[in-house]
């Protein structure tokens, strides 16, 4: 580019441009790589390219089964331009690992490293790179700890949240000094673990694990738990966390949704920067998408019904860009104990469904992102552990730094 141009109007050319070649252009002059490192730079970056990220256990000799990850554009060419991912080395570490949240194009895992180190994964899927924060005090015994994950829209500042309550609420009056539940918030920007004060729920609120984050606030599915009549009872809910006030709400159902407390059969979503909550009829094979609009509990209205006549419906996954669901599907014909599930698309105005052609044994995992440069200026293999950052300067001393950190927990149990 004309060095006549100034640095300015050079910087909002390149920040539309793709993360692939953006990365490239790093390497032209050492201008361009102090502008694309600067942190200025990486939290104005935009690129208008949706992606879908999909995770697969591709099935191939049973009982054994190749975890897979994969890229796929989406736009008019969708499904066909997509691309296989590397996991992190942080990511083939962890043991029993599930995926937490995804926002601003990060995606969070949370699993554990060894026997007593608990760890969760921040992977930013375009640049390719990854942090680790490890998770103190995870509890055990009868209680137990939720995490939760999102990036503060003021300040693009990704934020681990870890909600720790009692597995059984009947079981608070039999526990000496028992606390109901506690929370801690991690923010990348200091590597350190503090507790919120702001507006916490009411302890009888019990955290379930299906999380989205919409327009700055996290989201939960829960349970608010009462013994009445020394029985117990529970109504669904949905909690939310601001992700730049750290307060919480609490967010009401439609009627139809509240009754038993139990939320098997619901998910929540993001469709377009609405929160979505997905009502789940095995017996009819259908699924109820409702909405909330503009952020008002009492405004739940139901979009559309899902219908799959010709194929089992196990699961609604995601949203595309165009508001389109995609859909965790079984052949209702094949009678083998161990079917592939697909992934297919649902259109609603046809209610036509097409496959995609990715088969996934029961283990899709789903979620639309934008390219960002979040993470971009992070050290690699980089680890926080108590307002501490380690670095691992090569991806074989990553082991040997987590067991030092291990043994170094064991110390100040």
């Amino acid at each position: 580019m004309s060095d006549n141009i100034p640095l300015e109007i050079q910087a909002e050319i390149i920040k539309r441009i793709p993360v692939k070649s953006l990365l490239q252009f790093r390497s032209v002059s050492k201008a361009w790589k102090s502008l694309i490192d600067s942190s200025d730079f990486i939290n104005r970056y935009s690129s208008q390219q949706q992606h879908l990220l999909v995770r697969y256990n591709h099935r191939q000799i049973f009982p054994f089964s190749e975890r897979k990850y994969v890229s796929i554009v989406d736009d008019e060419t969708f499904p066909h331009q997509r691309v296989s991912l590397t996991h992190p080395a942080f990511v083939n570490m962890l043991r029993s690992h599930r995926i937490i949240g995804n926002s601003h194009g990060l995606l969070c895992l949370y699993g554990c490293y060894g026997l007593e180190t608990t760890m969760a994964v921040v992977w930013n899927v375009s640049i390719r790179k990854a942090i680790a924060v490890v998770v103190p005090n995870v509890a055990n015994g009868v209680y137990t700890t939720f995490v939760g994950f999102g990036v503060c829209p003021a300040t693009n500042d990704p934020k681990i949240v870890k909600i720790t309550d009692i597995i059984h609420w009947e079981d608070v009056e039999s526990i000496p000094d028992s606390i109901p539940w506690q929370v801690e918030v991690f923010t990348l920007s200091t590597g350190a673990w503090r507790s919120p004060y702001n507006n916490l729920p009411r302890t009888s609120i019990q955290f379930g694990s299906s999380q989205v984050v919409v327009e700055g606030f996290c989201y939960w599915l829960a349970t608010d738990r009462s013994i009445v009549d020394a029985g117990f009872e529970g109504y669904n809910r949905i909690i939310s966390f601001h992700l730049t006030s750290e307060e919480f709400r609490e967010v009401n159902l439609p009627d139809r949704l509240v009754y038993d407390g139990c939320f098997d059969n619901l998910n929540i979503a993001n469709l377009r920067e609405s929160l979505v909550v997905l009502e789940q009829d095995a017996r009819e094979n259908v699924c109820y998408v409702w909405s909330m609009k503009d952020g008002v509990s009492v405004s739940f209205t139901k979009l559309y019904t899902i219908y799959s006549p010709n194929a089992t419906l196990l699961r609604v996954l995601e949203f595309r860009k165009n508001g389109e669901p995609l859909i965790e599907i079984e052949d209702i014909d094949d009678d083998r104990i161990d079917i592939p599930s697909l992934l297919a698309v649902y259109k609603p105005k046809s209610k036509h469904i097409s496959n995609i052609g990715i088969n996934g044994a029961g283990s899709f995992y789903v979620y639309s992102y934008m390219e960002t440069l979040l993470l971009l200026d992070q050290q690699e293999f980089t680890i926080f552990d108590k307002g501490k950052s380690y670095i691992a300067r090569r991806r074989a001393e990553i082991r040997s730094l987590l067991k030092h950190i291990s043994m170094v927990q064991n110390i100040n149990q």
